[in-house]
């Protein structure tokens, strides 16, 4: 794949497993994104004032996600890479959000607290939300942005990466059949596009999924009006293997736990803890998945794992294998890019890395599996949460109340026993660290786009003023 190149207001979008272009996108500017935040801010009162409305008008959305996936997911897989099946179970998750959040409405409360007066927590949309989507899972991501602030009652700009702007803004389109006009609104393009967006003063809140480096700049530029921000950022995590682990029975698990979609999950496991006396047994059932595992573009059926999305993201990968195995490791398999066109890297397992090195104690992001030995649990626990992140972690082990007490020592935002990186709609989705601010998912995320509002008024025969 070549860099997306500019020229004209439009940069070009090409394929990570063949290199060759796909279509091309608009380079949009400040202008587009001044007239985009006025017309969601024009849509928005009429958004609003309708729950009843809204909740039909989502589950419309749904409908037509649906009904388009054989257009979606091909072109997903085009611009992104992953294998077909995925991108329409990622079409699929994308219309399960919007059904789910268009059925959720808030709640009003009453407030007890002894005073004569009656007070009532209601609860109100912020406005305008931006909504800045990375390459890895370009709908999925979307609509767990754009889905609980539209249920909400907000108007939505959306920003997806220039690596994959296209079933984006077909995506758009296709909601275009259900929504009202403006109410989301799709702005393509590079730098500083997404530094005009969440800078913009019409904007009160920027929900960012990406790089805590970023984050960090999102949350700068945000403070410039105020907004209120959501971001989502990375993740290392790490699942620790207990003495009494069936290998074999959960190789596969623990395998797609860390290799699906290339690599290329927040949440994915990417660090290994394995007892030293069962060590060997899991790289050799680990390595030995990998060897296996069909690699090749995406619309081929035969594939499994695709490639990297990006040439930054492979030399990225490629780096931090290098420096591992110049400080030691040793590539139970792969260890290489793979020859030929696109963004191919070949499955990794590294066995007996320093621990100190990159690849385990940043996010490679990438088909590439450090497993590093322990003798005492207490060290895989205190390594497991030795780093800057804290996303997700998991712990595997036949003693399930064993599991799930050493799971509970984890710091991190989700744990999973004997499984990883698996997500109900209905669950909270934060981390700690530089894995990000706020929450996603579920009411939390719904609740993220409200603004509470009091009232409060005298109860019938109060006595005098209140206090």
């Amino acid at each position: 794949m070549k860099e997306s190149a500019r020229g004209g207001g439009r940069f070009t979008v090409v394929d990570p497993a063949t290199g060759e272009a796909v279509a091309d996108a608009p380079d949009q500017g400040p202008r587009e994104v001044d007239a985009a935040v006025a017309r969601a801010h024009a849509a928005w009162p009429g958004w609003r004032a309708d729950p009843a409305a809204r909740s039909a008008a989502l589950h419309a959305a749904a409908d037509a996600v649906t009904a388009a996936g054989d257009a979606l997911a091909p072109l997903l897989t085009r611009e992104q890479g992953k294998p077909l099946a995925e991108s329409y179970a990622e079409v699929a998750r994308t219309a399960a959000r919007l059904r789910y959040f268009a059925d959720l409405a808030p709640e009003s409360r009453r407030i007890e607290d002894g005073r004569p007066v009656r007070g009532e927590i209601h609860w109100r949309p912020l406005g305008p939300v931006a909504a800045i989507v990375p390459w890895n899972f370009p709908l999925q991501l979307a609509s767990a942005k754009f889905a609980p602030a539209l249920a909400a009652g907000n108007t939505v700009v959306l920003k997806p990466s220039p690596f994959t702007p296209l079933a984006t803004r077909l995506l758009a389109s296709v909601l275009a059949a259900a929504l009202p006009e403006d109410v989301l609104t799709v702005v393509t393009g590079r730098e500083p596009l997404g530094a005009r967006l969440v800078a913009h003063p019409g904007i009160r809140h920027v929900t960012f999924t990406g790089s805590p480096a970023t984050g960090r700049a999102v949350a700068a530029g945000a403070a410039a009006s105020l907004a209120r921000v959501t971001l989502e950022l990375g993740g290392n995590d790490a699942a620790i293997l207990l003495e009494d682990i069936d290998v074999e029975r959960i190789a596969d698990r623990l395998f797609w736990a860390a290799f699906r979609n290339c690599g290329q999950i927040c949440m994915a496991v990417k660090r290994v803890y394995a007892p030293a006396g069962r060590y060997s047994e899991v790289v050799e059932a680990l390595a030995a998945r990998a060897k296996d595992v069909v690699v090749g573009p995406g619309l081929d059926p035969a594939t499994r794992l695709g490639p990297l999305n990006n040439a930054p993201q492979l030399r990225r990968v490629e780096r931090y294998t290098a420096q591992a195995l110049a400080a030691g490791a040793r590539a139970a398999t792969g260890g290489h890019r793979l020859p030929g066109p696109g963004h191919f890297f070949a499955p990794t397992i590294l066995a007996d890395v320093p621990p100190d090195t990159p690849v385990v104690t940043e996010e490679q992001f990438g088909p590439v599996l450090p497993v590093l030995p322990y003798d005492r649990l207490d060290d895989a626990v205190e390594a497991a949460n030795g780093t800057a992140y804290g996303l997700g972690g998991s712990v595997w082990g036949s003693d399930l109340d064993r599991a799930e007490a050493v799971a509970g020592r984890l710091e991190c935002g989700t744990a999973w026993i004997n499984h990883h990186a698996e997500l109900s709609l209905a669950q909270p989705f934060a981390g700690l660290g530089n894995s990000g601010v706020g929450i996603a998912g579920g009411p939390w995320a719904f609740y993220g786009n409200l603004q509470p509002f009091v009232v409060h008024r005298p109860q019938p025969h109060a006595e005098g003023p209140a206090a």
